[in-house]
C-alpha cells in the first residue's frame, strides 16, 4: 500500500494544452487529485506532472506504476492525447499515417490496458476517451485523423464491454471544432467563419449553434461521464459539436 492509500486519482493524457489542459483544470477545480501526463517534457513543471509517451507501452506501464505509488489509486482515466496530420490520403506519407495511429489509437490501447487492468482488480473506475466528430462522418484532408479517432472510439467501447463485469464504465466524448492550438494550426490564420458557415467545396456542414466550442465545453462533458451522475452509462458516445454532425 502507498502512503496515499486513501486518495484517489484522475489520470489525464495530453494534459499540457487544449482539451487535456481544460479537463485537468476541471477535475482539479472539483477537488480531485490529477496526474497530468504529456509528451511535452515541460509537463513535469506542473503539479503532479508526468512525462509520458503514450506510444511506448513500457513507458506507459511504468508511468501508471509510479503514479499509483506516488499519488494513489487511479479511479478515472481520460485519454486526451492526440495529434493531427492533415492532408489527402493519396498523398499521405507512411510516417504521418503511422504516427497518427500510434498516438491517437494505439496510445489509447496502451494506456487503457495499463489502467483498466488495475481498475478491474479493484472493481471500480471510469474511463473516458476524447475522440472526434470527424470519426462519425467522412472529412476531406482529415482521413488519417478520422480513422484513428474512429478506432479509438470503438476500442473504448470494446474495453467497456470487457470491463463492465468489473463495474468499470468506458465512454467517449466526440468534440467538433474546438478552440485549441491544434485547430488554430489547422486554420493557419484563416479564421473560423468557414467552420461555422460550412464549406460546400469540402462537403462540410456548418455548425447549427454558430459557435466554436471552448475546451471547457468538452471538459464539462468528460467530467459528467466520469461522475456518479453517469453511473449507469457505459459504451456510449457523447457528441459535443454544436450540432455539426446532425446527430
Amino acid at each position: 500500500m502507498t502512503v496515499h492509500e486513501n486518495r484517489t486519482v484522475v489520470m489525464v493524457t495530453g494534459a499540457q494544452s487544449g482539451i487535456g489542459a481544460a479537463v485537468t483544470a476541471a477535475f482539479r477545480s472539483a477537488g480531485q487529485c490529477v496526474a497530468a501526463c504529456d509528451l511535452d517534457p515541460e509537463i513535469v513543471g506542473l503539479p503532479h506532472g508526468y512525462h509520458v509517451d503514450v506510444t511506448d507501452s513500457v513507458a506507459v506501464d511504468n508511468a501508471v506504476e509510479v503514479i499509483e505509488s506516488e499519488l494513489g489509486k487511479i479511479v478515472t482515466l481520460v485519454n486526451c492525447a492526440g495529434i493531427l496530420r492533415p492532408g489527402s490520403l493519396l498523398d499521405m506519407t507512411d510516417a504521418d499515417w503511422e504516427k497518427t495511429q500510434a498516438v491517437n489509437a494505439t496510445g489509447v490501447f496502451y494506456v487503457t490496458r495499463a489502467v483498466g487492468s488495475r481498475m478491474a482488480q479493484r472493481k471500480a473506475g471510469a474511463i473516458v476517451t476524447v475522440a472526434s466528430n470527424a470519426a462519425l462522418v467522412p472529412r476531406m484532408d482529415l482521413g488519417a485523423y478520422a480513422a484513428s479517432k474512429a478506432a479509438a472510439a470503438h476500442l473504448t467501447r470494446c474495453f467497456g464491454l470487457e470491463l463492465a463485469a468489473h463495474g468499470i464504465r468506458c465512454n467517449v466524448v466526440a468534440p467538433g471544432s474546438t478552440d485549441t492550438p491544434m485547430l488554430q494550426d489547422l486554420l493557419a490564420g484563416k479564421g473560423a467563419t468557414s467552420l461555422i458557415e460550412g464549406n460546400l467545396s469540402q462537403h462540410r456542414l456548418g455548425i447549427p449553434l454558430r459557435r466554436i466550442a471552448t475546451p471547457d465545453d468538452i471538459a464539462d462533458a468528460v467530467v459528467y461521464l466520469a461522475s456518479e451522475q453517469a453511473r449507469h452509462i457505459t459504451m456510449q458516445e457523447l457528441t459535443v459539436d454544436g450540432g455539426a454532425s446532425l446527430r
